[in-house]
């Protein structure tokens, strides 16, 4: 496949993306293979960067105004919407028949759940093409995609059909057909013109064939020449980057379905019986900004700062916070910038890590806290680094639990796990574009859920998959991560930002830390892997590194007890 191919393959997906965020991994494939080569050209010294690639950010700029509307409503139930008001839609299962109907598809096609399609409002040849399709759709291997144009025999008007394949695990795939059967929701002819920059006629001409009008019948019922509407469509394809009428209606019903959808409750963790929620406590930086931490343990103990990873998993396991009351410990939490209700670091900042260290230190001051020792997860090492170095007379001892290091070559990069790779490769060769793929990566963790989601990304770890399977430890992680992704939070913006910090050259703030390191590493850590470990120690031989064969990212919840227990060794006498 040429560089062109790849390229209208990864806008294609783009669009995908901003409106059915199930379609992720398509696009995390087909990205893969430019990346991958992207990486090399960067290592040889070549400039050429995806980030600088006019045609696929001008898309990516559009597309985000879609994925914004998301954002904007709440999600579908999995893989079925139910804006029972709003579009006829309805779910078939591999015997043709209707699994699950919407109350728009009762209404306006004349189908219930249960029922065979022959009770849809089409006439009997049409019905029969309908079955065809669907039939060659639940055989297609991966995710198919067709778009029918039938009439309605009740209505008599044109009805667009979207057939989308949906695979289920274990399972046979099943079909989710939306209809056009709809309503045109508020504010998409607003969101068009945003996108796209078209005018009010052009508008008209897109939300026409959306509804299934051909270029005749717009011209008839609007009562311009023939000629002037394929001038305004021909127009709409150059405007919207797209090639065909197929492809315009495919995205328009696409935004239809997101602008369109009406709330549901969120598929998100609310507590347990086990951990009970605890309420932040909030400070204000200098700058007016809010900033939010929690506490558990013993409130007079012996403080530990706890930096949680970029999964904002800021508390333990039910035993391991009780272990750490029993032990006189303080464990501080901060939810740090752009997290749960904690305001984002300014846009002015140019160095993450260190603005980052800075906030830190002003919480230790507002709370009286002369010095600590930190516990520090994943990627936020570096943020314990970075507050090291600014007061390392503060710090008493780091302990990083698979740590992310520094990553120098593009076989670093290759070693990770597939999501991994795709978002911290493109952090450092494509950072312009990294914020709408993270956004994207949100909201389909926000359409699946928080847990199907995280086992999806960890899903390659076998020891991250055993542990997570623990009740306690995914109760805390689930709770915990509500910060991070939640019913009412979504620290994308703010998750893209340290990801592009983390993927420059910070080995300085390694080299300038005066404090012991100690960093329990996993063998199955998808972002930081074994191999990358033992290259890295010998480049940072004052870290004092172990490895263990059968752990990965979620080492902490799976050996919290040995690392508490070596944690102590660096703990300050007494409170301070």
């Amino acid at each position: 496949m040429g560089t062109q191919d790849t390229t209208d393959e990864i806008i294609d997906r783009i669009y995908d993306v901003a409106v059915d965020p199930e379609r992720y991994e398509a696009m995390l494939d087909v990205w893969e293979r430019r990346l991958s080569v992207l990486r090399r050209e960067a290592e040889a010294g070549a400039r050429a960067h995806i980030a600088n690639d006019v045609a696929i950010q001008a898309h990516v700029d559009r597309a985000s105004i879609f994925l914004q509307r998301l954002y904007e409503t709440k999600a579908t139930t999995e893989g079925f919407p139910i804006d029972k008001d709003v579009k006829a839609a309805f779910l078939v299962g591999s015997g043709l028949s209707i699994d699950q109907a919407n109350r728009a598809a009762a209404d306006l096609l004349g189908v219930r759940s249960g029922d065979g399609l022959n009770q849809l409002t089409l006439a009997p040849e049409d019905v029969a093409a309908l079955r065809t399709a669907l039939r060659r759709t639940i055989a297609a291997e991966g995710t198919e995609s067709l778009l029918l144009r039938f009439v309605s025999v009740a209505s008599h008007r044109p009805i667009m059909f979207h057939l989308a394949r949906r695979a289920t695990a274990g399972g046979p795939a099943t079909v989710l057909v939306r209809t056009t059967e709809v309503g045109w929701p508020e504010h998409l002819s607003q969101t068009i013109r945003d996108a796209f920059t078209l005018t009010r006629a052009e508008v008209d001409v897109v939300r026409a064939l959306a509804e299934g009008s051909s270029v005749r019948e717009i011209s008839l019922s609007s009562e311009r020449s023939t000629e002037t509407i394929k001038s305004h469509l021909a127009s709409i394809l150059a405007k919207t980057g797209t090639r065909s009428q197929a492809e315009l209606i495919r995205i328009t019903l696409g935004l239809m379905d997101v602008v369109g959808a009406t709330a549901r409750a969120e598929d998100s963790f609310s507590g347990s019986q086990h951990l009970s929620p605890i309420a932040p406590k909030t400070m204000r930086m200098p700058d007016g900004r809010r900033f939010d931490w929690i506490e558990f343990g013993c409130p007079g103990g012996r403080p530990c700062l706890y930096l949680p990873i970029d999964y904002g998993l800021v508390r333990w396991p039910r035993a391991a916070e009780l272990a750490a009351f029993r032990s006189n410990l303080r464990v501080i939490t901060p939810v740090r910038a752009g997290y749960g209700y904690s305001s984002p670091q300014p846009r002015t900042v140019k160095n993450y890590a260190e603005a980052t260290g800075a906030d830190l230190q002003r919480l230790l001051d507002h709370l009286g806290v002369t010095r600590c020792a930190i516990l520090a997860l994943g990627a936020d090492f570096r943020f314990a680094l970075a507050l090291a170095v600014l007061a390392p007379m503060r710090v008493t001892g780091i302990y990083g639990c698979s740590a992310a290091l520094p990553v120098m070559t593009a076989a670093q990069y290759d070693r990770m796990g597939k999501w991994h790779r795709f978002i911290l490769a493109n952090a450092r060769y494509a950072p312009q574009i990294l914020p709408f793929l993270v956004k994207a990566g949100f909201a389909l963790a926000r359409r699946i859920g928080n847990e199907r989601f995280f086992r999806s990304v960890h899903a390659d770890s076998a020891a991250d998959m055993r542990t997570f399977s623990v009740p306690e430890v995914r109760e805390a992680i689930l709770l915990g991560s509500e910060v991070c992704l939640g019913a009412t939070h979504s620290a994308h913006d703010a998750f893209a930002r340290e990801c592009i910090d983390s993927e420059t050259d910070w080995s300085h703030l390694v080299y300038g830390c005066r404090v012991p390191v100690r960093l329990l590493q996993g063998a199955e850590d998808q972002q930081t892997p074994a191999e990358t470990i033992r290259e890295l120690m010998t480049m940072f031989p004052t870290l004092d590194i172990e490895i263990l064969e059968d752990a990965g990212t979620l080492i902490f919840f799976q050996h919290w007890p040995r690392i508490l227990q070596e944690l102590e060794q660096m703990l300050p006498a007494k409170a301070t």
